[in-house]
């Protein structure tokens, strides 16, 4: 790394989400990512002609996934082509993401470069979730997601363990060989007991993350230096285009309202995000200044909108927008009421061996 710039990639896995790819890429180059992998599957909306347009002008590299696809599912497939591509052996540093989820840094500069500078030390450094709810809003808009969604969870969570998941970005130094929805996979063994992992408040993790972990441990705060603002229900109707959609990693799996439910939290706000705003503002600004990108992406929001009106013809789909109408938002749990949880849990597990 010595001589060259830091060279940070970010793996990005995309279905129908032009809409928003512009505001995600200008905040992470924003935040110091130097490198994007994007595979795109399936797309009705033009994202895959977005991507191809991005890659021209040198801001990505695009890679179908269309499939098939292996028994792991669309996006552990896409994981596995990255894992033998130039993009990723030459990194330096990597992180899977999710077009909903804008990694928040709270440290110097609010950079990655920042980050790895506050923790020297790191191969991998977790970035835990912070959860950002509906806040009541029914429509879809062509508004940055950063500034439409601010009401969240609280920063101390107690239940459930999703709240406290997260992405995992680590040194690309051969001690994990290969990439993982939420962690780094197949360690070497000969330098396993190196690692050192720290989580998004500089505190040192346990031998247990090192191998397995994919949740921070709950109860306590977990973002002083580094947060993942995790969007996954935006607006009503973008609900349901998403339950549309279906899901990235178990794909024949139907977004209901349980999974609204455990993420529909709205008792805080947070706006921290937004100190990246001027920055990643003036990168959106020239994305957005290529009349090429600046169709495509008008194309993409009328997509939405005329895919949301078809979908409103089919009865299942006006049930689950009146439900999500009809559920107020999600009460976050006590800790007393959590330990009683997770003695169910506890004993669940003994019984079963585990």
């Amino acid at each position: 790394m010595a001589g060259r710039p830091l060279r940070a990639v970010a793996v990005l896995t995309v279905r129908n989400e032009a809409a928003f790819l512009l505001e995600w890429l200008a905040h992470h180059r924003a935040v110091g990512f130097t490198d994007f992998l994007v595979f795109s599957n399936d797309c009705q909306d033009g994202t895959d002609a977005m991507l191809d347009r991005l890659e021209e002008l040198g801001w990505l590299s695009h890679v179908r996934n269309d499939g098939p696809h292996d028994k792991g599912g669309i996006q552990f497939t896409a994981l596995k082509r990255a894992d033998r591509m130039k993009q990723v052996r030459r990194a330096d540093w990597l992180l899977a993401l999710d077009i909903d989820e804008f990694v928040n840094i709270h440290t110097g500069e609010r950079t990655l470069p920042a980050l790895l500078a506050a923790l020297p030390d790191a191969t991998a450094i977790t970035l835990t979730w912070r959860l950002f709810g509906n806040g009541g809003i029914l429509r879809y808009e062509d508004r940055p997601v950063t500034e439409t969604f601010t009401r969240c969870a609280p920063e101390v969570m107690f239940w459930p363990w999703r709240s406290a998941m997260f992405k995992t970005l680590f040194r690309n130094d051969g001690t994990y060989r290969k990439l993982g929805v939420h962690r780094p996979r197949n360690p070497d063994p000969d330098r396993l007991n190196q690692a050192r992992w720290f989580d998004g408040e500089g505190r040192e993790l346990d031998d247990q993350f090192r191998t397995r972990r994919i949740f921070s441990n709950y109860g306590r705060p977990n973002y002083g230096l580094v947060q993942l603002n995790h969007y996954p229900l935006g607006a009503m109707e973008s609900y349901v285009l998403k339950a549309d959609r279906g899901r990235a990693v178990h794909s024949d799996h139907l977004l209901d309202a349980d999974y609204w439910v455990e993420r529909n939290f709205n008792t805080d706000t947070d706006t921290s995000i937004t100190a990246m705003a001027p920055a990643a503002g003036a990168w959106r600004d020239e994305l957005h200044g290529d009349p090429v990108l600046a169709d495509l992406h008008q194309a993409a929001v009328r997509w939405r909108k005329a895919r949301f009106l078809h979908l409103m013809e089919q009865e299942e789909m006006r049930a689950l927008f009146a439900r999500l109408m009809m559920i107020p938002p999600s009460r976050p749990i006590t800790a007393k009421t959590a330990r009683t949880l997770t003695g169910f849990a506890n004993i669940a597990r003994m019984k079963s061996g585990g």
